[in-house]
């Protein structure tokens, strides 16, 4: 009798046997199919796919592998490399842009139902009359309001080819009777440059937000020109949160405050040879005190602006480490309507440094986390706690030492402030408290909200009303659980964040902005650089 040891070696021989004997039989299917493929290194790829699409058993999808193979072909590269679908590439452009056919409103998506809130002056939706308070019922005779209406619908829904026309039905507030209205969509600035005076202190404050469009620089030379008019003399360009956008802008606002003869930037790369901007001396603020405030999520074209200020000794870059993306992308069309931006340069800031911080090919994963680890280990907090690559060093006009390979790190580091950031008002923000409420309000009261001749005096006015226990009251109600320690310390943040939204609601962004940052302690700190001349080239050049 075989013992129990030698059958269960015959049992996992017989097993092996089956398993290769499978192997060995796929591998006989394969080749007995009888083909041979020739292949070179650039036709691997599209002979695999007609391998695919010829051959595989089941019928696929080829334009989805097709799209994934690319998108993942890019994905091996830098992080800044991407493939562009035909579907997105229209509000890519248009983000470039900077404009985009529409109807001329923002709005508000109220218990399922389009509310208008602010109507662009001079657009299609000013000119036919609408107004804010305005609610869209129908678009193109079909019910539009329900739970089946997202803001990803109404975007889509809105927008369209300049020229064409787009039929509303709109319920006016205090009627219950539809007014029609037939709109021809027009040219929509998609606007990225906000700016404010404040005439007793001769300071100016520009904003531009999300990103640098191919309409920026115009935006900003008007924004100069109504500042200097209401008597600005010093300016502070808030690069906060701008990821970038396009590098012919940056050059042209950087033109605009260097004399004639000072690097701008430079760009290289393989196939790419050397291309230097200089100043030409057409700038109209050659003298003027400037402050360019940058934070973790300033980058490319924000950092192309304050690496050329800082470099040139030309003004203060105050707040904190940027991002750090030194490299240049083109974007190249392709015939099927998608396109690929390519990484095809690195940039130097005038000193020769290049900022991009280090990435790994294919690891974009880990790169777009790295800032968020920067953050947990304190850079937020501590200047002391930012590691900069010391190891190469660089000199600005003035013999300043700065370092590349990680970002711009600011001449003035001023903490995240988070005093006010209790787990409450994170709360509020989270589920759109803040907003809500705004709106609310907003549309009880627009009789007399609509009076105020500015923001300024509605501003005033509204602090003069039991606004604030009425809001956490309303906060309660809508699921934020009252908590009196945590709104104590939030209460400064909470009223001006109700103050500014509602304001945003008669005199839209700019004004939003300028109540919600009038307590920014980074922008506190650039008036007061600028007050005390720490911005001015002497003083610059003082600084070692």
């Amino acid at each position: 009798m075989r013992s129990k040891k030698t059958v269960w070696w015959i049992i996992c021989s017989i097993i092996i046997s089956l398993i290769t004997g499978i192997i060995v039989g796929d591998l006989i299917s394969v080749k007995s199919f009888g083909r041979k493929l020739f292949l070179t290194p650039n036709n691997k790829v599209n002979v695999i796919l007609d391998i695919i699409n010829e051959d595989y058993v089941d019928p696929v999808n080829m334009r989805e592998i097709t799209e994934g193979a690319i998108a993942n072909i890019i994905d091996e590269l830098d992080p800044h490399s991407l493939y562009i679908s035909g579907s997105e590439l229209q509000d890519v452009n248009e983000d470039m842009d900077g404009h985009f056919g529409g109807i001329g409103v923002n709005y508000f998506l109220y218990k399922d139902t389009v509310v208008i809130v602010n109507v662009q002056h001079g657009g299609p939706s000013s000119q036919a009359g609408l107004m804010p308070g305005d609610r869209i019922v129908h678009v193109n005779d079909l019910p539009f309001a329900g739970s089946s209406i997202t803001n990803d619908k109404i975007f889509q829904t809105l927008r369209g080819p300049i020229g064409s026309s787009v039929k509303l039905h709109i319920r006016h507030p205090n009627s219950d009777t539809l007014a029609t209205y037939t709109l021809r969509r027009s040219s929509i600035l998609m606007t990225t440059v906000k700016a404010a005076c404040e005439p007793e202190k001769g300071i100016g404050y520009i904003k531009i937000f999300d990103k640098f469009s191919h309409t920026t620089y115009d935006e900003f030379v008007q924004a100069i020109t109504t500042l200097v008019s209401q008597g600005c003399k010093s300016f502070i360009i808030d690069l906060r949160m701008n990821s970038g956008g396009s590098y012919d802008a940056a050059i042209q606002i950087i033109n605009e405050f260097l004399p004639a003869g000072k690097m701008i930037v430079y760009a290289e790369g393989k196939s790419f040879p050397r291309q230097e901007s200089i100043a030409d001396g057409s700038g109209t603020l050659p003298d003027n005190q400037v402050v360019v405030l940058i934070d973790q999520l300033s980058a490319s074209a924000s950092e192309i602006v304050a690496g050329a200020i800082q470099d040139n000794d030309r003004g203060l870059i105050i707040g904190r480490r940027s991002f750090g993306k030194g490299l240049v992308q083109n974007q190249i069309e392709l015939s099927d309507g998608s396109a690929v931006r390519l990484t095809i340069a690195r940039y130097f800031t005038p000193s020769g440094r290049n900022i991009q911080r280090k990435y790994a090919l294919g690891k974009t994963t880990e790169y777009n986390q790295d800032w968020l680890h920067q953050l947990n280990n304190g850079e937020g907090y501590h200047a002391d706690s930012i590691k900069m690559d010391t190891t190469t060093t660089y000199k600005t006009v003035h013999g300043r030492t700065v370092y590349g390979n990680g970002g711009i790190m600011p001449d003035i580091f001023v903490p995240l402030d988070t005093a006010h950031m209790t787990p409450y008002y994170i709360q509020l923000e989270n589920k759109d408290v803040f907003n809500k409420y705004a709106f609310e309000y907003s549309d009880a009261n627009r009789a007399v909200l609509s009076t105020f001749p500015n923001y300024r005096a509605l501003w005033a006015y509204l602090k003069t009303q039991p606004i604030f226990y009425d809001f956490i009251r309303y906060a309660e109600a809508n699921g934020v659980k009252r908590r009196t320690n945590q709104i104590n310390r939030s209460s400064n943040q909470i009223s001006l964040s109700v103050y500014a939204y509602i304001i945003h609601n008669f005199f839209g962004e700019e004004a939003f902005y300028q109540v919600y940052l009038s307590n920014d302690p980074v922008i506190l700190r650039a008036i007061q650089a600028i007050q005390k001349g720490e911005s001015l080239p002497q003083a610059i050049a003082a600084r070692k």
